[in-house]
């Protein structure tokens, strides 16, 4: 396979005007009619990857879609499955996915088609690419696989070294180091075997990147130095850039602002010029943090604000989960909590649908493995099915005698084979179950069980009228002014501990989390089975939030802590539930009857559960509950309602 050598154009190097009169020469070369026809596919491929491949993508494609053409009608079928290798890979690089899988596919088609198992392997590769990138490991793995198998068989070391590189991130982001080094310097040595130390430069950046992680820098930054080195001396600006962000973040880490933001910026300006997006967003974010931490917040909503902006146009929910993280705490740090509640709220939602994300992977992959279950079993059957047929043969041509003996040694061995694969099958399946009772469990904690086993079964949940469901609201009184006062990581670490447990409070009643919206906490009893004792347990639930809240103040003054103070409201009526979106789901309900309850929230006093007057009506004769009157009281909006504070009754 023509495996072009991407000498990417030096723009901040001595070797431009070289670069520039090589560049001239390609296209000479495919401009020229008289040369032959693969002499020319190459050059124009070459000049597509070291012209237009980095610096201008559109471009690319373009150029791309012309060498497809001339491929096509040259009858150049290797040709053409390299081209849609190379449109592929443009496309990713863009963040196109869909289209670029488009391309892939169309190759890998082809590839079996003409039978070119080495550009076959190369498409399956960068597939696993395009997974990866999105997180989903398993499809990943199942083509990096696929592409390794065909490596070996070709003897390809290169590729075997690629995969080899995939292996190691993979390891990596689970956290087992050991594994991830092992692989990526097994790519190390086969570079090494083959003379191709460039092949190496990418390896000795995610080795230093392995090192950041378990924070040994001066190991992280000799990696980073010697794949700096490879990269500059042949001119691979997309590994420069990595390298310079890889060595601006150790700095950082170690607290040198002034070299980390050198390094960073430096990788931002080839990053920018390469239109490497996520290199930038990312880098965009560690430079922001060293402005937050010099205080310069304004240029530090500056870079977050383009980090937030790229991500946004990707699809990177990571990047924006952190984007609004930073945003979040430069306006804190400024005193405009208004915009930093903002991105406090995004924030929420975008780390909901990454757990919503997750739990669909988890469903791929239990999936995948009860497919691999019934593959073991049906190859068990087919397994004895060949044997059978074959001991069938072998009665026919033996004696009596030597059949006897054969059949013998036949059961023997097959009930030993049997054996071992009926206890694989049996612990592959135990695997299974365990994983498959995570994936569910992950789910419950999206979805109420019924909607969820409702959304496995048809792929749909269809959206529902209730008559008589009881909205419970809570909200932190003061939050926006107390959250001036501390840390981030102390509002949401108690955000979070009371959010656990009115969870909790909202398990042991049978009432349905709907969901958080910053400091405010939604639940609902009724939904999505009704029940008689709906309205009551859904007020037994907030009185007992209440209480815990009440009990936890008392617990923090005394330690000269601080905590909420919580307004809670309840209202009953109609509504309808239902799924909301169709890949980051999530079960949410609407109708006046939400909007009400939201106001006896917000008309509520600290420590106080406020009622409407139909909640009132329906609970009004149990003797385990007492009421005092509050009259009407005008609601924006509303008119006036009348309202109730309701408590335990005193035994």
């Amino acid at each position: 396979m023509h495996r072009p050598t991407i000498l990417i154009l030096l723009l901040f190097y001595s070797g431009l005007s070289y670069a520039q009169t090589h560049l001239d020469s390609l296209y000479r070369i495919w401009e020229d009619v008289n040369s032959p026809d693969t002499l020319r596919a190459n050059a124009l491929t070459d000049y597509i990857y070291e012209g237009y491949f980095y610096t201008k993508p559109d471009s690319a494609v373009i150029l791309a879609d012309e060498l497809l053409t001339f491929n096509e009608n040259t009858s150049n079928q290797k040709g053409m499955v390299e081209t849609l290798d190379l449109k592929g890979y443009v496309l990713f690089r863009k963040g196109d996915y869909s289209q670029a899988l488009q391309s892939y596919q169309k190759g890998l088609r082809l590839a079996k088609t003409i039978e070119y198992h080495l550009g076959a392997a190369d498409i399956l590769t960068k597939i696993g690419y395009l997974y990866h990138d999105n997180e989903d490991i398993l499809t990943a793995l199942q083509y990096y696989e696929r592409g390794l198998k065909i490596y070996e068989k070709l003897g390809d070391l290169d590729g075997m070294g690629s995969i080899f590189n995939e292996y190691g991130s993979i390891y990596r982001t689970r956290g087992e180091h050991e594994k991830a080094l092992d692989y990526y310097q097994k790519g190390v040595a086969i570079n090494e075997d083959t003379g191709d130390e460039k092949g190496n430069a990418a390896l000795y950046v995610n080795i230093g990147h392995l090192y950041a992680d378990q924070e040994e820098y001066s190991k992280a930054l000799d990696s980073y130095q010697k794949g700096l080195g490879i990269d500059e001396a042949t001119g691979n600006q997309l590994g420069i850039a990595s390298a310079l962000a890889g060595i601006g973040t150790i700095y950082l880490e170690q607290g040198d602002d002034a070299k980390a933001l050198d390094f960073l910026l430096r990788s931002l300006q080839i990053s920018e010029t390469i239109n490497d997006i996520q290199g930038r967003a990312a880098t965009l974010l560690n430079i922001s943090d060293i402005y937050s931490d010099k205080g310069d917040f304004s240029k530090a909503i500056a870079y977050c604000k383009k980090s937030l902006e790229l991500a946004e146009g990707i699809g990177d929910i990571g990047n924006q989960e952190s984007s609004c993280d930073c945003l979040y705490y430069a306006y804190k740090g400024l005193g405009n909590m208004k915009e930093a509640l903002v991105y406090h709220e995004k924030m929420l939602q975008l780390a909901d649908s990454i757990q919503t994300e997750e739990a669909a992977i988890k469903l791929q992959q239990m999936e995948f493995s009860k497919q691999l279950l019934a593959d073991s079993l049906l190859q068990v059957e087919k397994d004895l099915e060949v044997e059978m047929r074959h001991q069938m043969e072998v009665q026919e041509k033996e004696t009596n005698r030597n059949m006897a003996i054969g059949v013998g040694v036949f059961f023997l061995i097959l009930s030993v084979g049997l054996y071992s694969r009926w206890r694989y099958v049996k612990k592959s399946k135990a695997i299974i179950e365990k994983e498959k009772d995570r994936s569910e469990n992950l789910l419950l904690n999206i979805l109420p069980a019924e909607i969820a086993e409702e959304l496995k079964q048809k792929g749909e949940a269809a959206a529902r009228d209730f008559e008589l469901v009881s909205i419970l609201f809570t909200d932190f009184k003061g939050f926006t002014e107390q959250s001036a006062q501390i840390s981030a990581k102390e509002l949401i670490g108690e955000i979070n501990h009371c959010f656990k447990a009115f969870d909790l409070i909202c398990e042991k009643y049978g009432i349905e989390k709907i969901k958080t919206i910053g400091d405010a906490y939604m639940a609902a009893g009724g939904l999505p089975v009704p029940s008689d004792g709906s309205v009551q347990n859904t007020v037994m639930a907030a009185l007992e939030m209440q209480n815990y809240m009440t009990d936890r103040i008392t617990t923090k003054k005394a330690k000269n802590e601080f905590t909420f103070e919580m307004r809670l409201g309840i209202h009953t009526g109609p509504v309808v539930a239902g799924i909301v979106g169709v890949k980051k789901f999530q079960y949410d309900i609407w109708g006046d009857t939400v909007n009400t309850a939201s106001r006896m929230e917000s008309n509520g006093e600290v420590g106080m559960v406020n009622i409407s007057q139909d909640t009132y009506e329906l609970i009004k004769d149990l003797p385990q509950f007492a009421f005092s009157p509050r009259g009407e009281i005008k609601v924006k909006g509303k008119g006036e309602i009348a309202m109730w504070f309701v408590k335990m009754a005193q035994v």
